[in-house]
């Protein structure tokens, strides 16, 4: 599995980075600008990214930001929607109002702060990224 980590915060971006390399290859983007090159370059190198866990509140780009871009990337790409990486939204927001609209713009999965490592575990197994 191969995971790009956006995040701004060095603790929630260690954490997340330290745990899923576990499961393959992690890189991590500071700002919403840095994640959204780092997608495109990897769907130009023919080696996208499985899982992306995306904060919502970001530098430059906000997460909602770089979700509407990721899904323009692989639209341009010809990726259906069910072969593109799987996003997981990952933010202190959890007001149904940022959630829902999360959701509508095609993240796959939404947790909040702190990361319960479990409920991530059980995505990646939902997502058939891990068994």
């Amino acid at each position: 599995m191969k995971t790009l980590v956006v995040e701004d915060d060095f603790t929630s971006r260690l954490l997340l980075q330290t745990f899923l390399a576990d499961f393959g290859e992690c890189h991590v983007a500071v700002n919403g600008r840095e994640a959204v090159l780092a997608f495109d370059a990897s769907i130009k190198k023919g080696k996208p990214y499985d899982l992306i866990c995306l904060d919502i509140m970001l530098p430059e780009l906000s997460g909602h930001e770089v979700l509407k871009s990721i899904r323009e990337i692989e639209e341009r790409a010809d990726l259906a929607l069910e072969h593109g990486a799987k996003v997981i939204m990952t933010s202190a927001l959890s007001d149904m109002k940022t959630v829902v609209s999360s959701f509508r713009e095609l993240c796959d999965a939404y947790l909040v702060k702190p990361i319960d490592t479990q409920e991530l575990v059980n995505h990646l197994r939902s997502f058939k990224l891990i068994s």
